[in-house]
């Protein structure tokens, strides 16, 4: 495929190649375009793929957002990475008696929940931590599968699995706790399973805009953000357009189509990439931190930290603070999804979540802006790839 010669201002400027992964931020569909500026070619990317994961930028992006030092963010992104790869062994060990995970960045550990204290030892051997829980996460995951068949009212925002707590959390709006509609799906979802009902002053919603000009990309009159590059093509999120939905990139020139679309209930989606463009694994870091470049996918665990990129917002970085969570927007529940503590505003929808160098996720919506704070959701990127047979385009 022959390669879209063009020149681009403004520090979004590496998304030109269309199926570049715009890092984290980005939780909805359309936002207004940057006008600040610097010109960069489509040869951008070479360089870019040359520069490591903790990069001076990212250390320092660490250190602000989480106020360490250099020497304390390097040794949370080492500590994080062992913490992935000990996840998988451990959950391997445990077997039927696993009951879910979560690192600690207070001691740079990962404790693993099990059913059974006879596994405690294999466990132990993977260098985890051990909390002898009642709930096995597959019976978790069967109270959530038995609520997410339940309709739930727009006073109920949200349940997810946590295995801190060993049960699933449903939370509530304060101000529809003593709605009726409210009451009859607590009492439902109570029967289901193990259950706590937290109450929450804010309801999550997707971070749709208008378009001012040309950024990422446009679907009509929204405007989201790239997801992360695939062979063939780039993810990002469903309800930025059903499938059939025509995608024009920054410049206004055509990418390619929604070739699937799910939402709600899923909030994933890819486009094809043709006239010229082409994909790049990298995740951008508009100018805060070198741009990242896309090394997997393994997930990281809850209690990680995870930085994101977007159209709107830009590069902003939390922790993952559950899994398995169901989010009830107003167009419909959206399942399987990872919380976290990062902010996002309209416009960063699609974009990508990433830990160190390894893909997260599509942003799908949240509450709160990266004025006051807020907290984001994204749809897990390794579901989205065995969903649509896609392979993830990686350095």
């Amino acid at each position: 495929m022959r390669r879209k010669t063009v020149v681009r201002t403004g520090l979004s400027a590496l998304l030109l190649v269309g199926t570049w992964a715009t890092a984290g931020l980005a939780p909805a569909s359309a936002a207004a375009p940057d006008s600040a500026s610097t010109s960069m070619s489509a040869s951008a990317p070479a360089s870019a793929a040359k520069k490591a994961p903790a990069s001076a930028g990212l250390l320092t992006a660490m250190q602000k957002e989480f106020g360490l030092t250099k020497s304390e963010a390097v040794a949370r992104l080492a500590a994080e990475k062992t913490a992935t790869a000990i996840e998988t062994k451990a959950e391997r060990a445990a077997g039927a008696a696993y009951g879910g995970s979560w690192f600690s960045a207070a001691d740079n550990s990962l404790t693993v929940a099990l059913t059974d204290g006879k596994k405690a030892a294999a466990v132990r051997a993977t260098g985890a931590t051990v909390k002898l829980v009642k709930h096995s996460e597959r019976a978790l995951d069967a109270t959530m599968k038995r609520i997410d068949a339940l309709s739930a009212p727009a006073g109920v925002s949200s349940w997810r699995v946590d295995p801190k707590t060993n049960r699933v959390v449903v939370n509530v709006l304060a101000s529809e706790r003593g709605d009726k509609a409210v009451e009859g799906f607590v009492a439902k979802a109570e029967k289901a399973g193990p259950v706590t009902v937290v109450e929450t002053t804010q309801a999550p919603t997707t971070f749709a805009a208008g378009t001012v000009g040309g950024d990422p990309y446009y679907t009509g009159n929204v405007r989201c953000s790239i997801g992360f590059s695939v062979h063939g093509g780039f993810v990002t999120a469903g309800h930025c357009g059903p499938r059939g939905q025509s995608v024009r990139g920054w410049d206004n020139s055509a990418i390619g189509n929604f070739q699937g679309s799910s939402f709600p209930g899923n909030d994933y989606a890819w486009v094809n990439v043709a006239n010229g463009w082409w994909t790049v694994p990298v995740v951008l870091g508009w100018g805060t931190v070198s741009d990242q470049l896309v090394r997997g996918s393994n997930e990281a665990p809850i209690g990680a930290s995870i930085c994101r990129s977007g159209s709107t917002t830009r590069w902003h970085c939390g922790n993952v603070l559950g899994k398995n969570e169901t989010v009830n927007y107003a167009q419909g529940a959206v399942h399987q999804m990872t919380k976290t503590s990062v902010c996002a505003e309209g416009g960063d929808s699609g974009g990508s979540f990433i830990s160190g160098d390894q893909a997260q996720g599509v942003t799908s919506g949240g509450w709160g802006n990266c004025s006051g704070g807020g907290e984001t959701w994204y749809q897990p990127i390794n579901e989205i790839l065995s969903t649509y047979g896609l392979t993830l385009h990686t350095a």
